[in-house]
C-alpha cells in the first residue's frame, strides 16, 4: 500500500451500546431540526431537514426514510426553521440538550457540535428556500460563537451546476463549509439499480468534478447487499476508475467515506456488507487511488 494512503476505520461499538443508531429525524415538536450524534462527524451533528414532505428526486433501495404515499411539496417556512434552530443551538449551548433521554449515556467525548448539516428526507437543495436557509444557518452559527463547526450539505449531487445551488456554496465555503457529495456506483446501469434516479450518472459525475474543482469536497458511497450480493467486483472496479478518473481531471476530493446499512431500507432485499467486506472495498479503493483518504463505516457504527 502507498505510504500516504490512509484507510480509517470508524466502528468502534457494538449494537447493543451504539449512540449512532439513534438517527431519527424527528425532534420534539420540531419540523425542520433535529439532533443526532453522527457516525461519521463523531460529534453532535445538528440536522436541517428542508424536506420534510419527503420529496426527493431519488430512490434509492437503501433509503432509511419512512416515505408518505402521496408526498406534496410543501414550501420551507423559514421563520419557523430560525427558530427551531435557535433553540437547538441555545439547548446545546446550556446542556439541557444532554438531560435529555436520547442522549443518556453518551460518550463526554462526543458531546460537541461538529456540524450543522443540510441532510433531511429528500434533496436538500430541491428546496426553494435552500439558499435562505443556509444564510440563517450562517448567522446562528455566528451568533452561537461555533466557529470550530461545520456547515455540510449532504447532497445527491443533481442539481450542484444551477447557479443559485453554486451561490450558496459559495456561502458555505466562507464559513467552514464542506459539500459531502454522494457517488454509489461506477457504471449507469448499477446507479439506475442502486439510486433509481431519472438524473444520468454523467450529470453527477460532472456536477462532482465542477464542483470539486473550485473547493475540496468529501464523497460518500453507500455499498451494500442486494438479495444477498455484495457490489459485483467489476462494478466496484469501474466506480473505483471513475473516482481516479475525477482526480485526473481537478477533483479535489478530500475523503471518501464508505458506508453500508445501519438502519431499516426502504426495500426488504437491503443488507449490511460486513465490516471485512467493507474494509477490503476500502483496501481495494486505496489501491486504485494512492494518496486518497478512505474512511469506512460497519453497519454497528
Amino acid at each position: 500500500m502507498d505510504q500516504h494512503t490512509k484507510i480509517t476505520k470508524t466502528n468502534p461499538r457494538t449494537p447493543a451500546d451504539n449512540p449512532f443508531a439513534k438517527h431519527s429525524r424527528q425532534w420534539e415538536s420540531f419540523a425542520y431540526v433535529y439532533p443526532v450524534v453522527s457516525r461519521r462527524s463523531r460529534g453532535l451533528s445538528v440536522g436541517i431537514n428542508l424536506n420534510p414532505d419527503t420529496i426527493c428526486n431519488f430512490d434509492c433501495v437503501y433509503c432509511q426514510v419512512d416515505k408518505q404515499e402521496d408526498p406534496k411539496p410543501k414550501p420551507v417556512d423559514l421563520s419557523r426553521l430560525q427558530e427551531e434552530l435557535t433553540a437547538l443551538l441555545a439547548a446545546v449551548a446550556s446542556g439541557e440538550l444532554w438531560a435529555h433521554p436520547r442522549f443518556a449515556g453518551i460518550d463526554p467525548a462526543l458531546k460537541r457540535i461538529n456540524d450543522i448539516a443540510f441532510s433531511g428526507d429528500g434533496e436538500p437543495t430541491t428546496a426553494k428556500g435552500f439558499a435562505e436557509a443556509v444564510e440563517i444557518a450562517v448567522s446562528l452559527k455566528t451568533d452561537f460563537g461555533l466557529n470550530d463547526a461545520k456547515l455540510v450539505l449532504i447532497t445527491n449531487a443533481t442539481l450542484l451546476s444551477r447557479p443559485n445551488v453554486e451561490a450558496a456554496l459559495q456561502v458555505l465555503d466562507q464559513n467552514h463549509g464542506e459539500v459531502w457529495a454522494k457517488l454509489d456506483a461506477g457504471t449507469e446501469a448499477y446507479y439506475k439499480r442502486i439510486d433509481r434516479s431519472a438524473v444520468p450518472l454523467k450529470t453527477i459525475l460532472d456536477n462532482i468534478l465542477t464542483c470539486g474543482k473550485r473547493r475540496p469536497i468529501v464523497i460518500q458511497s453507500m455499498f451494500a447487499n442486494l438479495h444477498g450480493q455484495p457490489i459485483p467486483g467489476d462494478e466496484f472496479e469501474a466506480y473505483a476508475s471513475r473516482v481516479t478518473e475525477l482526480i485526473q481531471a481537478g477533483c479535489r476530493i478530500k475523503l471518501i467515506q464508505l458506508y453500508t446499512v445501519a438502519r431499516q431500507p426502504l426495500e426488504p432485499y437491503v443488507s449490511a456488507l460486513t465490516d471485512d467486506a467493507l474494509s477490503r472495498l476500502a483496501d481495494r479503493l486505496s489501491r486504485r487511488a494512492p494518496g486518497l483518504t478512505v474512511q469506512w463505516f460497519g453497519a454497528s457504527g
